[in-house]
């Protein structure tokens, strides 16, 4: 989102249409984020032939992921946020202070994940895997996985300056490398193609693992040719709480919101573990297509942040209203489009993945069931990116909240009734992301009343 907005030519957001602008903007950002979902792809394609314990081992391990995402937003947030600012003032001293603390701000996040990540391993896989083969499987994915999460934060932290000073397209090239590696790396190391010395799920965290190595050294070198603002200085590298503070008072609340989602998909996996892994197979699956079919309204409602708050700047108001009304309508016309394809073609989707009949009617029922609040996604996505247009992310994050009420609770109560299924679990989701787009649609139309002035009418 950041990064769009310092795009060379970005002040003409303030004029011209809005459509275009939306649009134009989101094919590069949908881009990038399917090449990211790529990943997740890739790997489950080829782990899928390993059996439902390796599918379900992979899934459930790959919850953590949401955690290290969470810490990278907060990083990503804070940093892009305050270069922006600092070289907006001209103030390239801070610039270069904010930078280099958001590199030892990553080295503790690195440092944090990987002792972490493998003390916690065993017990997080006991808790979460539905049986002994499922959790042994996920174990042994994290553990060649574990370094490459650790990696992100310096690719996140170089990948965030240059956004802040205006430079975005190389990060989406190294992006593309590091998913195109992965697919290359992944039969070889998973399946043993070429090599006939298969490593199973090892070889998926590994393939992971490598692609990220590989793009953290590309990007460090892109990084020293074409940034001129920012650079790496010892001196500076120290420690220091008030910068520190800086960045995560502005990037926590952005980081908080993934890790809500972490706690509701932890949830849904302990409610659904005595069904086995075919069940947990069956829902991974489906999460990762769920993810996929995403991208689009994401990307639509990603672009419409910068539009919105380059007008908010500019007191631009009406075309503030007009982006909300625009990005609302198109993320509720594309999800109505991706409602309609799991309705119809769930079971193909997930048959990709497995030829397992009772996994696939499990990512069937959920792929079909969970569809329905495809609208209500899109205009929960759409909030999000009026309220960061709005320079307050709070209700964004008070509404991802009300779902830990709202189903976190109620779904651990309904899994100890003994008529349980997990056909429940997705109604309630359902309920559950309709009321929260209530609330969303509620806090943004109180963030307008307080924040924009509708214009005064022509005399």
């Amino acid at each position: 989102m950041s990064a769009a907005t310092s795009e060379p030519g970005a002040a003409l957001l303030t004029q011209g249409s809005i459509a275009r602008q939306v649009l134009t903007m989101a094919a590069p950002i949908a881009i990038g984020m399917v090449f990211q979902s790529l990943y997740f792809l890739v790997d489950l394609y080829f782990v899928g032939a390993l059996g439902d314990a390796a599918i379900a081992g992979v899934g459930a391990a790959g919850n953590l992921t949401f955690i290290v995402i969470a810490l990278t937003q907060v990083l990503a947030v804070g940093t892009v946020a305050l270069v922006a600012q600092a070289l907006g003032r001209r103030d390239r001293a801070d610039a270069q202070l904010v930078f280099n603390q958001s590199l030892s701000l990553a080295g503790v996040f690195t440092v944090g994940t990987l002792v972490g990540g493998y003390l916690l391993t065993p017990a997080y896989m006991r808790v979460f895997g539905a049986d002994a083969a499922t959790a042994a499987a996920g174990a042994e994915y994290l553990r060649w996985y574990l370094p490459g999460l650790g990696l992100q934060f310096a690719l996140v932290s170089m990948g965030a300056a240059l956004r802040g000073t205006g430079i975005v397209k190389p990060a989406i090239v190294v992006q593309i490398l590091t998913v195109v590696v992965n697919a290359i790396l992944a039969p070889i190391l998973i399946a043993g193609w070429g090599t006939g010395r298969p490593m199973g799920v090892a070889g998926a965290g590994l393939a992971s693992t490598l692609s990220i190595l590989l793009g953290v050294i590309v990007l460090w070198r892109v990084f020293h040719r074409l940034e001129h603002d920012v650079a790496v200085e010892r001196a500076l590298l120290q420690p220091q709480r008030a910068t520190w503070a800086r960045i995560l008072r502005i990037g926590t609340p952005a980081g908080a919101e993934f890790l809500i989602m972490f706690v509701i998909l932890a949830a849904i996996y302990v409610v659904i573990r005595p069904f086995g892994a075919d069940a947990q197979a069956g829902f991974g699956i489906g999460f990762r297509i769920n993810q996929v079919l995403f991208l689009p309204v994401m990307a639509i409602a990603f672009a419409a942040a910068p539009v919105a708050g380059q007008n908010f700047g500019a007191q631009l108001h009406d075309r503030v209203r007009e982006t909300f009304r625009f990005a609302a309508i198109m993320c509720s016309a594309v999800m109505l489009v991706m409602t309609a394809l799991c309705q119809w073609q769930a079971a193909p989707l997930v048959g990709v993945f497995t030829d397992d009949a009772e996994v696939i009617a499990v990512g069937r029922d959920f792929l079909q069931m969970i569809s329905w609040n495809y609208v209500a996604s899109g205009l929960i996505f759409t909030c999000s990116g009026l309220f960061q247009a709005l320079g307050n992310t709070l209700p964004s994050l008070f509404s991802s909240f009300t779902r830990v009420i709202t189903f976190v609770v109620p779904v651990m109560i309904l899994a100890r009734r003994r008529d349980f299924q997990l056909h429940d679990v997705w109604v309630l989701s359902v309920v559950t992301t309709a009321l929260q787009a209530v609330v969303s649609l509620w806090l943004l139309r109180r963030e307008f009343s307080r924040k924009l002035v509708c214009a005064a009418p022509s005399a």
